[in-house]
């Protein structure tokens, strides 16, 4: 240890070996400094061929062991939203005593014999054969902060039905921000709790949304619980009052030495490791998407296997309901150790808490094949087109999959991913490379072919995990001079602007955008002006921002929340389309002041009038985002997350404004926008693998509409 920590430490300059032996040992570590500083207690379980942390005392040894708890009550003060001109505060100290009542901390009979604590039931189904066992949490200490959320950490959705508020807030910050003001509490359990909060965490507003987080804090080592309690929240929200805090807590009992602030990165991960485990009820065993992860619950969203997969839409499950003391509780129904690793001698026969119908069997491997096979050929035909052009297109990313001359007939212009930033090369520098197996000269061909056939190809820049940035202006003719090169060398149509979160986040202070002060916005918009002035009228740009670098700007402006919109304006004049991708979402807020959740015709609808209709950005009536013409706006969809059936819906409901059954959002043009480009998915690879379930009925829905008006 005396030798590694100074290698580890003094350098960055290291193998990329010795960085990630080097990353497990620091993280190990920390994990021992962290409970030699005073974590709760914890006891190791062996079963099969692991050993596994829980909370507690061994249960061979019996008795009862109480953990000292603090509760910390925060009050969220956010700077992008004001009342009277004050920041507007959701503050959780009225929710301490209805959660003090709750079975977190008072006995409940969960069943016959087990009347006790939510943890120490759990606890107790885990381990059934021992007597007179018990992990309780004692009574807590109470220890209220305030914590200020900055322009582009959070916002505030607020419900017009039933005035109901609720925050999207980054948990990393504020995980930071609160052992800031909470110093280390020498082994008890930290709950802080927030009131009607969901978070999004890696700073990332599109991965989104948890109930909290949990595990041992590695700047101060405290063992803490952070959760919201749910009270008078917009209808939205299924879940209610302490079962985001169930949640967090039974995953912490489970897993103590996880640390959240590693938790769904490609990094070692602190606490306990399983095989890989499969969403119950999922369809599809050998889709990664399947995989629900290899610790305590999701990455990411710390799901329970128990919870439904929303992705990027509040979590919500089928609840434990508990009735103490005329008061109504909702209870998280979660996973046991035994559901994660299977049948133990110690173990009971059950998988699930409280209720031990919510999963009745082990967890399934989801292991994916070893080796990767080509992509499946289509079993069906294209539709072929048919009828005039009438203005609508079909919108799709080519990945590189199959031969690019290969793309249905449906598809109008094609997106090909990605031109990316070159490592090694002058900032600024954007590179395009095939896949292997794949020639350039035929693709070459392919572009000249589909051109031929009246549909326009483009090359997209950026793509997801790339990072670029034009913060230094002396970047750009490096910029502009490589992209020229691709357009040119491949005779592509045009260039669609793909720079995800954090890429063109808004710097503090730039808070007009309609006058940018923030420099990698200012440098592209230049950019992309020079490029049209070389290449001429006929050169197209598009944009293809996440929701919350375009929708978000409605409730918030500043970081990634709104940051296409500054381009979008400056660049109306050039601009081809823009489409928003409605799957790299969070909740938002629609024009008549409700919360929607994405892969809904409501969300689709109400986030594509924003642009058509225009916004005040930011809530600010001298800040409004003026209309796009429908034309260059076309709805984002993301093969798989949203159904097909859901996409024709929406598609015929913005276009024609024939709203199908159960939709609640109203468009402010009630005859619909006839003339909207159309619809892009992610991608044409995908829709081809399956059967052209997309394209084959997306693409006859929007080229059989009477011509544009």
């Amino acid at each position: 240890m005396v030798q590694i920590v100074p290698l580890c430490q003094r350098s960055v300059r290291l193998d990329m070996r010795i960085k990630f032996v080097c990353l497990v040992f620091l993280l190990d570590l920390s994990m021992q400094r962290a409970h030699a500083q005073g974590t709760v207690p914890t006891f190791a379980h062996s079963a099969g061929q692991g050993s596994y942390t829980l909370t507690g005392r061994d249960p061979a040894q019996g008795g009862t062991t109480t953990i000292p708890t603090v509760i910390v009550p925060i009050a969220l003060s956010f700077e992008a939203k004001k009342t009277a001109g004050k920041p507007f505060v959701m503050d959780a100290a009225a929710d301490v005593s209805p959660i003090l009542r709750s079975p977190i901390f008072s006995s409940f009979a969960f069943s016959a014999g087990n009347t006790t604590q939510y943890a120490d039931a759990m606890l107790r189904s885990t381990f059934p054969k021992a007597d007179g066992w018990h992990t309780l949490l004692g009574k807590p200490e109470v220890k209220p902060v305030k914590i200020i959320i900055p322009v582009g950490y959070g916002y505030i959705l607020t419900s017009k039905s039933n005035g109901g508020s609720f925050a999207v807030l980054d948990i990393e910050f504020l995980q930071r921000e609160l052992f800031k003001q909470l110093p280390r509490q020498d082994g008890k359990l930290v709950v802080a709790v927030t009131h009607n909060t969901t978070y999004y965490t890696e700073g990332d507003a599109t991965l989104c949304c948890s109930w909290g987080t949990h595990g041992i804090d590695s700047a101060t080592g405290n063992s803490f619980v952070l959760g919201s309690y749910l009270r008078g929240a917009p209808a939205v929200v299924e879940d209610g009052d302490v079962q985001p805090l169930t949640q967090q807590l039974a995953e912490f009992i489970n897993d103590p030495l996880h640390d959240p602030l590693f938790h769904g990165r490609n990094v070692p991960v602190a606490g306990n490791t399983f095989g890989g485990w499969l969403r119950p009820g999922s369809r599809r065993p050998n889709d990664r998407s399947s995989c629900g992860g290899t610790h305590v619950a999701t990455a990411y969203f710390l799901l329970e296997p128990t919870d439904t997969n929303p992705k990027n839409n509040f979590p919500a499950s089928k609840a434990f309901v508990a009735r103490a003391g005329g008061t109504t509780y909702h209870l998280q129904n979660v996973a046991l150790l035994p559901w994660y690793i299977g049948a133990s001698e110690n173990f009971g026969n059950t998988y699930s808490f409280p209720d031990a119908q919510a999963l009745t069997a082990p967890a399934q491997s989801c292991g994916l094949p070893g080796v990767a096979s080509a992509p499946p050929q289509p079993t069906v035909a294209t539709v072929a087109r048919s009828g005039s052009p009438n203005g609508h297109k079909l919108i799709g990313y080519w990945t590189g999959t199959f031969p690019l001359r290969e793309v249905s007939p449906q598809w109008d212009l094609i997106l090909v991913a990605f031109g990316e930033p070159a490592g090694n090369a002058p900032p600024g520098t954007m590179q395009f490379h095939l896949r292997a197996g794949l020639d350039p000269e035929q693709f070459k061909a392919d572009i000249a072919y589909l051109k031929s056939q009246g549909k326009k190809v483009m090359i997209s820049l950026g793509g997801g995990g790339q990072y670029f940035t034009l913060v230094d202006r002396a970047s750009i003719p490096t910029f502009v001079s490589s992209v020229t090169q691709i357009v040119t060398d491949y005779g592509f149509d045009g260039i669609d602007l793909d720079f995800e979160t954090p890429s063109l986040n808004i710097d503090p202070g730039d808070t007009d955008f309609k006058n940018p002060t923030t420099p990698s916005i200012v440098n592209v918009v230049s950019a992309l002006r020079q490029m049209h002035d070389h290449f001429g009228p006929g050169f197209m740009i598009s944009l293809v921002p996440e929701g919350s670098q375009g929708p978000a700007g409605y409730p918030s402006y500043g970081g990634q929340f709104g940051s296409y919109l500054a381009i979008t304006y400056a660049i109306r004049d050039i601009l081809s389309f823009i489409d928003v991708q409605d799957y790299n979402t969070p909740p938002l807020q629609g024009l008549d002041g409700e919360i929607y959740q994405s892969s809904s015709v409501d969300y689709h609808a109400a986030m594509t009038e924003l642009l058509l209709h225009g916004f005040n950005v930011g809530g600010d009536p001298k800040q409004f985002f003026p209309p796009l013409p429908a034309s260059k706006v076309a709805v984002g969809f993301l093969n798989g997350y949203t159904l097909p059936n859901i996409v024709t819906q929406a598609m015929d409901y913005i276009i024609t404004g024939k709203a199908p059954a159960e939709t609640s959002y109203k468009l402010r043009q009630p005859a619909g926008y006839s003339g909207l480009l159309g619809a892009m998915f992610w991608t044409i690879d995908a829709d081809r693998r399956g059967n052209y379930n997309y394209s084959n009925v997306v693409g006859a829905q929007l080229h059989g509409y009477e011509a544009n008006r």
